[in-house]
């Protein structure tokens, strides 16, 4: 009881101490007025006098609430500038902007994480030019795939409805197309080229993660930024800067995704030749528990091993 006493005491005090102004400026008309009422001890003057200290009272409790209220301003002002400069650092790209960037976000990097359908660019650009950049300065090089799992037929043949359905604005031919087959063999080449990469450069550690929902969006990671594209090239991208929050959230958004995929073990596969044999691909498929379709044939195969190791730059105009 002795503690409630207390503590309802201080912040009685406090209440007081807040609104000095406000009990001055009560407490002088309170009593200002029962006397002027109840009696002639205060004169004209003196009661002229009351009524101004209880207005300048009031005006010192104005004054006070609005540096209040400017104080409050600046700090809405300045964290408005904050939101404006944040957003200045997400920007769109378009054309040759967007191969520009993810070209700059390459030069210095120690790692690269990608999300996206089945890494064409990934396969054209990114691996080749990534490892060429560590193996001329021998620097580790850590990259993390996450693309669509090949050997799940129903996935696939969403992921091709999905490209065919936007394709049809272009004019796309049928050898073009985006068919479950098309879509298979694509995803089978990142695999691919992954382990065929992974065999030649020591120092660098990559790891391939299979999901089973379909992307519309694709995610390249680096040291220095984060580029978001979509399936299209000539849609517009965005670029995050890596001091942003938008790059720490999807950091950790990336990692969720792959710790929600089918992470392969490439680790100890069987060796690959500069231009991998049928023989050679169906070996090491087999080793990663991800085999190929039976209906597969060897010119299938041989047209995977193009795709890993000699596509083409689908940003190239």
């Amino acid at each position: 009881m002795a503690q409630r006493s207390t503590g309802r005491l201080e912040n009685g005090i406090g209440w007081v101490i807040r609104n000095l102004d406000v009990v001055i400026a009560v407490g002088l008309g309170l009593t200002i007025g029962f006397l002027d009422v109840f009696g002639d001890v205060v004169s004209d003057d003196v009661s002229s006098g009351a009524t101004l200290l209880v207005l300048g009272a009031l005006a010192v409790g104005s004054l006070t609430e609005r540096v209040r209220r400017r104080s409050d301003i600046r700090e809405v002002s300045a964290e408005t500038q904050r939101t404006l400069e944040d957003l200045a650092m997400v920007r769109s790209l378009s054309g040759n902007q967007v191969g520009e960037a993810l070209k700059n976000a390459r030069q210095v990097t120690s790692r690269w994480y990608f999300k996206g359908g089945t890494g064409t660019y990934l396969r054209a650009v990114t691996l080749p030019r990534s490892v060429e950049i560590a193996t001329r300065q021998r620097t580790p090089l850590t990259v993390k795939i996450d693309i669509i799992n090949p050997g799940n037929e129903q996935t696939c043949s969403d992921y091709a409805r999905f490209r065919h359905t936007f394709a049809r604005q272009r004019n796309v031919t049928a050898e073009n197309a985006w068919t479950t087959s098309r879509t298979r063999k694509e995803s089978y080449a990142t695999v691919l080229a992954a382990c065929w990469f992974q065999q030649r450069l020591d120092t660098l550690d990559i790891s391939v993660h299979l999901s089973s929902g379909v992307p519309t969006l694709r995610f390249d990671l680096s040291d220095s930024c984060l580029v978001i594209t979509q399936d299209d090239p000539n849609r517009v991208s965005l670029l995050v800067a890596r001091d942003q929050p938008l790059y720490d959230y999807y950091v950790t958004e990336l990692h969720q995704s792959r710790e929600h995929a089918v992470r392969l073990e490439l680790h100890g596969l069987p060796p690959l030749s500069e231009e991998p044999t049928v023989d050679e691909v169906r070996t090491v498929f087999a080793h990663l528990n991800l085999e190929l379709p039976s209906v597969f044939t060897d010119g299938d195969i041989g047209e995977i091993i193009d795709k890993a190791l000699h596509a083409e730059d689908p940003y190239r105009r």
